[in-house]
């Protein structure tokens, strides 16, 4: 029996959640790609079985004329959602691990390179954590990727590269992981997922900022999921295996913390803030939950069970 996608047009409040059946028995990042649609109170409206992807699916964000994009970063696919619900026509951006990507109004593109280095610097080869998917060479090459930021036009032609500082992460090879542009299109906000450091590229003059901010290394902080608020407000997920995780917001201007709410546990990574100013939408890695929190209390005001752990991966809100 194959899969059959049921997804609803789209309407104002919908939250749409990546979240791949890993059901490829030899790869534990590889299985049947889907999007689910749900309200706003997070009741299942419909979901999609996306084409032309074998692993995990992730980076939901929609564009500005209603189109949701997201990723498959190891087979090099970008997929596009029409806001009736229908899987449209994909474009072509290369052979590299793009991720996430930020709209400009120009129509503009800025896709990041989900991997950077080769097997040199990948900590999961081995070990407790050795990894359970093979990471893809890009073509020609033994590298993983080159972590860059990368302009495209709409129509997928490459405009500007520009060669971003990335951290790594806990395995050594998280390029830019996620990315957010800052109101007046000036600068590209990303981070490296379980890194210490949200950073700063100067898009207009083509050159690396000071970060955010950045965590001591022995504070045990990282950060694993980063946002603009659709008021301009600035959250991220940070995460600490020993204080816990923790959803904060940042002054704009220092980067520093301002408010902080613990979550209930680990394994929130995927973030999206609400349009209504009031609420956050965060999708748990680990256990595969998806919650709506109250930003005033922290509280979770509303959940769903995607019923498949270390599979979502990218969570939007259309409106």
């Amino acid at each position: 029996m194959t899969n059959e996608s049921d997804l609803k047009p789209f309407e104002n409040g919908d939250i749409l959640a990546a979240a791949t059946i890993l059901n490829n028995p030899d790869d534990d990042h590889a299985g049947d790609g889907r999007i689910i649609q749900y309200d706003s109170n997070l009741n299942v409206k419909g979901t999609l079985w996306t084409k032309n992807t074998t692993h995990l699916v992730q980076g939901l964000k929609f564009d500005k004329a209603n189109n949701l994009w997201a990723f498959d970063s190891q087979n090099y696919s970008v997929i596009k959602v029409a806001a009736n619900g229908e899987q449209i026509e994909q474009i072509n951006f290369g052979d590299r691990s793009f991720s996430n990507v930020c709209f400009s109004d120009s129509g503009h593109l800025y896709l990041g390179e989900h991997l950077v280095g080769d097997e040199s610097n990948n900590k999961a080869l081995e070990g407790p954590r050795k990894l359970g998917t093979v990471l893809p060479f890009m073509p020609d090459t033994q590298r993983y990727g080159d972590g860059n930021l990368y302009k495209f036009s709409s129509e997928g032609n490459l405009l500007e590269t520009y060669e971003t500082e990335t951290h790594g992460g806990m395995p050594g090879f998280l390029g830019i992981t996620a990315s957010a542009m800052d109101a007046d299109e000036s600068k590209v906000v990303y981070i490296s997922e379980l890194g210490n450091r949200i950073f700063q590229y100067d898009i207009i003059n083509k050159q690396q900022m000071d970060d955010f901010i950045t965590y001591e290394p022995d504070s045990g902080n990282m950060v694993i999921a980063i946002s603009f608020a659709p008021n301009g407000d600035f959250y991220s997920i940070k995460a600490n295996f020993g204080s816990g995780f923790a959803l904060c917001k940042h002054d704009l201007g220092t980067g520093e913390i301002m408010d902080e709410k613990i979550l209930p546990g680990p394994g929130w990574a995927s973030l999206c803030l609400s349009s209504d100013g009031q609420h956050a939408f965060l999708g748990n890695f680990f256990n595969g939950q998806i919650g709506k929190f109250s930003i005033e209390s922290g509280e979770i005001i509303a959940s769903a069970e995607t019923s498949v752990e270390r599979s979502l991966a990218g969570l939007a809100e259309f409106n």
